[in-house]
């Protein structure tokens, strides 16, 4: 998944215009999104976890630093300000991922994990009733449960051959994981103010590469892959695409179409990613994995067309 596709997928948490979806961008931006996930099972089945997320934070922070460096010119953060974008960091990307690919690693099915992430833009809304006192309306509660249903029809009572309870519940814990660090980038909020978004991710790769490293090296040994060309491709499209190109794209998507636009295409991530895993592993989904997908992809939907309108 990028997902850091952009460094932090956005909620639809905050004051948000209504605004027009640019197309374009949009339906870039949904692809490259969905394509981590393919990505990322590719990865894993090559080399161990752990070390994919290391590896591809250490390139995409380079590629990204590179980038900023010659696009805003030279860094200038305060430590305050690091020590909290680091923050972020840690959990948007070495927590938030680690997880996601280690649930892969234990069998979690694509599609089921863009299903997941899909549900965090709402479950920001709802946390940010809880740990921030926001109001949350009736509609972004109602959307939130359909969502949740649409995901239990889909695992069915077969939950092993959804990666199992472990898979599964990495799976969730992810998705709660990248729905704190979309409220930690709000918290950052005024303090980030004058530091590049590139310089951002950056930083937010950055430190989230020696962790994932380390925990690799002792936990999958010096060396854990298997098939040393297909870690390579996956790794750099990784780095390369999610992390670096989601980033341009996020922000195109929301210079045009306002804060909102990217949360409200953010439901149509699992679906394109059904497509993509049944193009590239031949995952077919019957007719009640189908029906678990639609009701999840609607009550995301209504929930995030919800909080757009009680905005307006």
């Amino acid at each position: 998944m990028p997902t850091t596709p952009p460094a932090a997928p956005p909620g639809p948490t905050g004051p948000v215009a209504p605004t027009k979806v640019p197309v374009g961008p949009a339906a870039a931006f949904v692809l490259v999104w969905s394509s981590g996930y393919i990505l990322g099972p590719a990865s894993v089945a090559a080399a161990g976890p752990l070390s994919v997320l290391g590896y591809r934070f250490v390139l995409a922070a380079l590629l990204a630093g590179v980038l900023a460096r010659w696009l805003r010119g030279p860094l200038r953060v305060t430590r305050p300000v690091l020590v909290r974008v680091a923050g972020v960091g840690l959990v948007m990307n070495a927590v938030q991922f680690g997880l996601m690919y280690l649930a892969f690693d234990a069998g979690l099915a694509p599609t089921l994990g863009a299903l997941l992430h899909s549900l965090s833009p709402v479950l920001t809304v709802l946390l940010a009733g809880v740990l921030l006192e926001e109001r949350v309306g009736l509609v972004q509660v109602l959307g939130f449960v359909l969502g949740v249903a649409g995901v239990l029809v889909v695992l069915g009572p077969d939950v092993e051959g959804a990666g199992g309870p472990l898979g599964l519940g990495l799976g969730v814990v992810a998705t709660l994981a990248l729905s704190l660090g979309t409220l930690g980038q709000r918290w950052l909020g005024g303090t980030e103010r004058g530091l590049d978004p590139l310089w951002s991710l950056t930083l937010q790769l950055a430190v989230s590469a020696p962790p994932m490293l380390l925990l690799g090296l002792t936990l999958e040994g010096p060396w854990p892959v298997t098939d040393l060309s297909q870690a390579v491709v996956t790794v750099v499209l990784l780095a390369a695409v999610n992390s670096v190109l989601g980033l341009f794209l996020l922000g195109a998507v929301v210079r045009r179409g306002g804060a909102g636009a990217s949360s409200s295409v953010f439901f149509l991530s699992p679906p394109v990613t059904a497509v993509m895993a049944w193009l590239a592993f031949g995952d077919v989904l019957g007719p009640r994995q189908l029906a678990g997908l639609l009701l999840a992809s609607v009550g995301v939907a209504i929930a995030l067309r919800g909080g757009l309108a009680s905005r307006s």
